[in-house]
């Protein structure tokens, strides 16, 4: 029952007129607003807690829940977003511990018992009347979350439920917080022959890194591991890279993961389940962990010819460049070699020039063809407006606007580029509803452009770093009351469908030709190489859909099975599907950290993160995407 929701019943809501979002707290402001916050949410919970069982109305039980959470949802944005962006390490720190705060707050009010038995007791009063469909699906929601969270248990196994729920907050914080705050980077010198011009990476993104000295330093983030992955040519680079990659936070971050998932079963068993994985596919489609299993290995079985063609042309492509250039060819592919000759297959097999297409895609003109495909698709106007309030001078601020009647139906703040400070990931950003107005952060990870040269982003980069915030303005259009059942909130498997539908404008010659110009001569991309990138889409997409195969039965297995060891269960998959062995001594990868602590679901069905997710559900989105346009 943590307040999750807003409604109107029927009458007219304001547009709230003032954004409420506040990014200049203080680390004591921070803290004090936290206990006002707190103090002020109890007080209604208690209300409705007190009310006596045939009291209950709509009125002074869900619309009271409700509008709480209206109050609730905005000044929580406000103060655990910072831990994320500002450039304070002491605001962040007080973000963090407010995070934590809080998130004990939700489960306490998660597990209120009072107020659980009285929305049962409102729906057994509101039986046979006519109440608007979203409000009695509210109501039955709630009933049916505190039954998962156990609220129909003896108090004893209640009380056990509450300690597991807050330790799985807490660690999951601490997981995410040790990733946001790591400022592990690599130094390499020109004259170690390992970052030079002629390793494969381009002038414009040597430039932008940082010196230290005669030393260049590429950092962990997207901005830099990506690239790099993908065009440097020196084996032993790219090994050093992806091994610190993948081995960020691993000390104390696979003692949490391994906690995790403990207390998840600990959970899961208490509340009837047999393993974790069935208690969330109970919310979802696929209803039990059996049907994933099996869905994972039909779609794997059906991809491995493709994935086994498609390695056997990576290894070609190895043997050719170590003849090259004088390297040793041992004949296997290793978890560094992947993306550098997927990027070779395009640039070979489909002739795309991943340094000339990068010419035609400067950020701002990405950006702004981006916005005017929206605002055309959705029937809104995007305003930009001066001198923001925000968490940094680089973000900017829009207002919205429906086109067809001049109204606000929101903002969004759009924050592009990565800092040295920590700062959320590529793609993510919060988002909330105060009534019928919305705010969106929308965020990208582009390296930062420099002033002799703009640095577009690679037209994959494109995808990564915009196709899931383009799906944010949907946000903006949300004709939901309960903000439970929109957004982000929408049903778990249904939640990437619009973006990864939407995605799909950007391997449309149109949209392609709206958001490109040549950065110094404005020309348009020529037919040619549009063509060639369009039809590029097809590359690798056997490995690339059996590594998200990997990733789903990994997340699977250590939710369905006790006693295995993350790594060695990841390492072992490897092998099996992929044909391409993990990197060896790595105990907890990337591929883990990045997303498992925050989605406790069973990827692709049901879990994984968002984007990859997302990926799974290509076909279904392709398919929607036909009907949109036909």
């Amino acid at each position: 029952l943590r307040p999750t929701c807003e409604v109107a019943f029927g009458s007219p809501a304001a547009v709230c007129v003032e954004n409420r979002l506040r990014w200049d707290l203080s680390p004591e402001q921070i803290r004090q607003r936290s206990d006002d916050l707190i103090q002020n949410t109890k007080e209604v919970y208690d209300g409705v807690g007190r009310l006596e069982l045939d009291a209950v109305t709509m009125e002074n039980t869900l619309k009271a829940l409700a509008d709480v959470e209206v109050e609730y949802t905005v000044q929580r944005n406000t103060l655990d977003f910072p831990q994320h962006v500002s450039p304070c390490k002491d605001v962040r720190a007080a973000s963090t511990e407010a995070d934590k705060r809080l998130s004990e707050f939700d489960v306490e009010m998660s597990m209120r018992e009072d107020v659980y038995l009285r929305i049962v007791a409102l729906q057994k009063k509101t039986e046979g009347t006519s109440i608007a469909p979203e409000a009695r699906r509210y109501m039955e929601r709630l009933i049916k979350l505190g039954r998962r969270n156990g609220l129909h248990l003896p108090t004893e196994t209640q009380q056990e439920i509450k300690s597991i729920k807050k330790k799985l907050s807490n660690l999951s914080i601490d997981f995410n917080k040790n990733l946001n705050e790591d400022t592990t980077c690599l130094s390499f010198t020109r004259e170690a022959s390992i970052v030079l011009p002629q390793s494969g990476l381009p002038e414009d993104f040597l430039s932008s890194l940082d010196q230290d000295g005669d030393q260049l330093k590429i950092t962990l983030k997207y901005p830099h591991y990506f690239p790099t992955m993908k065009k440097c040519f020196v084996p032993e680079t790219r090994r050093k890279l992806e091994e610190a990659f993948n081995s960020r936070c691993k000390e104390e971050n696979s003692v949490i993961l391994k906690e995790l998932v403990k207390l998840r079963a600990q959970k899961s068993s208490l509340l009837g389940f047999s393993t974790h994985a069935d208690f969330v596919l109970e919310m979802n489609m696929a209803k039990s962990a059996k049907k994933v299993a099996s869905f994972l290995e039909d779609l794997s079985r059906k991809l491995k010819p493709l994935g086994e063609e498609e390695r056997s042309i990576l290894l070609q492509l190895k043997q050719k460049e170590c003849e090259k250039r004088g390297f040793v060819f041992d004949g296997q592919l290793h978890a560094w070699d992947t993306r550098y000759f997927m990027t070779q297959v395009e640039e070979t097999r489909y002739a795309v020039d991943q340094n000339l297409l990068k010419e035609f895609f400067p950020m701002e003109v990405v950006t702004r063809g981006l916005l005017e495909l929206y605002q055309e698709l959705l029937g809104l106007s995007f305003q930009l407006e001066a001198a923001p309030s925000a968490w940094h001078p680089d973000v900017t601020l829009y207002c919205v606007r429906d086109r067809a009647t001049g109204h606000v139906v929101g903002q969004f703040y759009l924050d592009l580029y990565p800092r040295s400070e920590p700062q959320k990931e590529p793609g993510r950003g919060t988002w909330c509803r105060v009534r019928t107005r919305t705010c969106v952060s929308l965020q990208g990870g582009e390296v930062r452009p420099r002033p002799v040269r703009p640095g577009p982003p690679l037209n994959g980069e494109v995808t990564e770093g915009h196709g899931a915030p383009p799906s944010d303005p949907l946000l903006l259009c949300l004709q939901a009351d309960y903000a439970m059942f929109s957004g982000t909130h929408v049903e778990r498997d249904f939640v990437e469908a619009p973006s990864q539908m939407l995605e799909n404008w950007v391997w449309e010659a149109e949209p392609l030709q709206r958001m490109s110009r040549h950065y110094k001569t404005g020309k348009p991309i020529p037919a040619e190489l549009l063509d060639k990138l369009i039809k590029s889409r097809l590359a690798n997409t056997g490995l690339f859909n059996l590594r998200q195969i990997v990733l789903a039965k990994v997340d699977q297995a250590l939710h369905t099975r006790t006693g295995l060891d993350p790594a060695e269960e990841y390492s072992r998959l490897c092998r099996e599907i992929l044909g391409i062995p993990a990197s060896q001594g790595l105990l907890e990868p990337a591929a883990l950290t990045d997303w498992f602590p925050r989605f406790l679901t069973v990827f692709p069905v049901t879990a994984g993160s968002p984007a990859a997710c997302g990926r799974n559900l290509l076909l279904l989105s392709l398919s929607v995407w036909e009907d949109f346009l036909f």
